[in-house]
């Protein structure tokens, strides 16, 4: 069974606020011009209404809440008319997951199983209207691979090695269960490394982008070579409007970039495009002094190599070809492309990531090297 454009023209989307929905929300709005949408966020470190700024309110409603508020969620599907649900929002940083796993229960688990009952309570216990809840996921469920291993598929066997990637497996399961116990109409979608605009600056590229512009310590953990699949953000949430649109209930779709390459590579473009960006703009050393670009020598020179984190998967490779051949998705945006456009944006989007960047974060920082 597919929805109809009409069934998920309106929609609640929770975690709105944050980088990965507010992308979705932006480009979603602006491909359907029926869309309205609901946004629940929680507004924790990682939330963001700037993110939603500048979108026009009669079309994106924000209410500030917590996804297990399951009577909130409730009242908000029946007063909005509201029949799909794409679920984005989750604790999802590796490292705190680490140093404080409870939140990531407490949100990824408990709130996933909050959602889904809202969503049984309302839709199925009435008329069984057609719905659909779409529940946003990671490559992290599967494990970790060999460097000469095939890459995921959907039939991978689980094999979470963090706090944070058992909680997201719990609540893939919880999402599946959901579907085959009660019926829920369900899709979810397996995502690689994501980077773009409006990410939160803990995440590798905006990080070290970050770090190269204020002469901080690009914190390198291990040998650098951990690899990942680098997926561009607009990549992604196009991969979920398809899954949402077209993919068949029940179903799960793995949404890579086919895009491969070791940390150790990914800092290296980063800083070589700092050291070329500062070059051709000299308004950028007055900008940021504190650069090395800044007086002429290589960002390289920060790297800093640190111990290795606790359970450190080594590589995730997407396998996107059953979302190719049922969804028509491949990636659209090069990582040539996609990485010169982030740091753009980084670098003329300043007034946004100072804001977030309070003092609390910073002494995070500080005392944790965050390279996912």
């Amino acid at each position: 069974m597919t929805l109809s454009c009409k069934t998920t023209s309106n929609m609640l989307v929770t975690g709105g606020a944050g980088f990965i929905g507010a992308n979705f929300i932006r480009q979603r709005l602006s491909g359907d011009e029926s869309c309205r949408i609901v946004v629940l966020d929680a507004l924790t470190y990682a939330g963001n209404r700037a993110n939603l700024a500048d979108i026009d309110p009669s079309r994106c409603e924000f209410v500030h809440g917590d996804i297990r508020d399951t009577p909130l969620v409730e009242r908000l599907l029946r007063e909005h008319d509201l029949s799909t649900i794409v679920h984005f929002a989750a604790e999802s940083h590796v490292d705190r997951s680490i140093t404080g796993p409870d939140a990531f229960i407490e949100t990824n688990v408990q709130g996933t199983h909050s959602l889904l009952k809202a969503a049984r309570t309302v839709w199925l216990a009435g008329s069984g209207r057609p719905h659909r809840f779409h529940h946003v996921s990671t490559d992290e469920v599967y494990g970790s691979l060999g460097m000469s291993d095939a890459p995921f598929t959907e039939e991978h066997q689980y094999q979470p090695n963090s706090p944070y990637s058992a909680s997201k497996a719990a609540s893939d399961h919880l999402v599946r269960a959901y579907h085959h116990t009660f019926h829920l109409e369900v899709t979810t979608t397996n995502c690689s490394n994501n980077y773009g605009p409006f990410q939160f600056p803990e995440k590798l590229i905006p990080l070290m982008l970050l770090n190269c512009l204020h002469g901080k310590p690009l914190p390198i953990y291990g040998d650098g070579k951990h690899v990942r699949d680098w997926l561009h953000v607009d990549d992604h949430c196009r991969g979920i409007s398809l899954a949402l649109d077209t993919g068949r209930v029940g179903e799960v779709y793995n949404i890579g970039g086919e895009n491969e390459r070791p940390n150790l590579e990914i800092v290296e473009r980063i800083t070589a495009s700092i050291d070329a960006a500062f070059a051709a703009d000299r308004s950028l050393a007055r900008r940021f002094p504190d650069s090395p670009a800044a007086e002429g020598r290589p960002c390289w020179s920060l790297v800093t190599y640190v111990k290795d984190r606790p359970g450190h998967d080594r590589r995730y490779a997407i396998d996107p070809r059953k979302a190719q051949r049922e969804l028509g998705y491949t990636p659209q945006i090069t990582f040539d492309a996609g990485l010169t456009r982030t740091i753009a944006w980084y670098l003329a989007n300043e007034r946004w990531w100072r804001a977030v960047m309070d003092g609390s974060y910073r002494d995070w920082i500080t005392h944790n090297y965050a390279t996912r």
